[in-house]
């Protein structure tokens, strides 16, 4: 029975020092090498000072500045230690409630948009942190952007596309636009 106990009790710790200690630090030190950049959490910076990552979404309510999807992520929503989806479903109704409040709020907040509101404003992401949104939901708020900043639409249609990623490799994935990286653009219209 002892020499079982102290086999076993071997074997948890090797399999603890080579799961749970060599592993991981051996994928973060490829990954620092291979790609640094992300590995230090994709941060981005303005004048030298860290406003977010590339990764993790925030919420802008400013009217002159692109709104990202809703969050789901803690109380009030863009909290990167509380990652989650609503995880409610289709015929939840206070999922429901929520859409209908969202859509009447953006309706209400971009009268001069054209079509329905895009249902990525409206819907929240799986982690509720999704830092991006299609070029036509980022295209839709145009007219309330170009009214609060003076600008004229075609200059701020003209920074989506400059900022529209493609597919991944070509083929994965949807083109899509960094609201942050969006958003910094624009005050760097000046």
């Amino acid at each position: 029975m002892r020499r079982d106990l102290a086999v076993a009790l071997r074997m948890t710790v090797v399999t603890l020092v080579l799961t749970g200690i060599a592993y991981p630090l051996a994928v973060t030190a490829i990954a620092r090498a291979v790609f640094p950049r992300q590995a230090a959490g994709s941060l981005v910076t303005r004048d030298g000072v860290v406003v977010g990552s590339e990764l993790i979404g925030q919420g802008f309510r400013d009217p002159k500045y692109f709104q990202p999807r809703p969050s789901a992520a803690g109380k009030d929503g863009y909290d990167a230690s509380a990652s989650s989806g609503s995880n409610l479903g289709p015929t939840s109704k206070a999922l429901i409630d929520r859409i209908a409040a969202d859509v009447t709020r953006l309706e209400t907040e971009n009268p001069d948009a054209s079509g329905p509101v895009p249902i990525e404003l409206v819907t929240t992401s799986g982690s509720g942190l999704d830092p991006h949104v299609s070029p036509e939901a980022a295209l839709w708020q145009v007219p309330r952007i170009a009214k609060a900043r003076a600008l004229d639409p075609e200059r701020i249609r003209a920074l989506i596309d400059d900022t529209t990623e493609g597919r991944t490799l070509g083929l994965l994935g949807e083109p899509r636009v960094n609201v942050l990286r969006l958003n910094l653009a624009l005050d760097a219209l000046k």
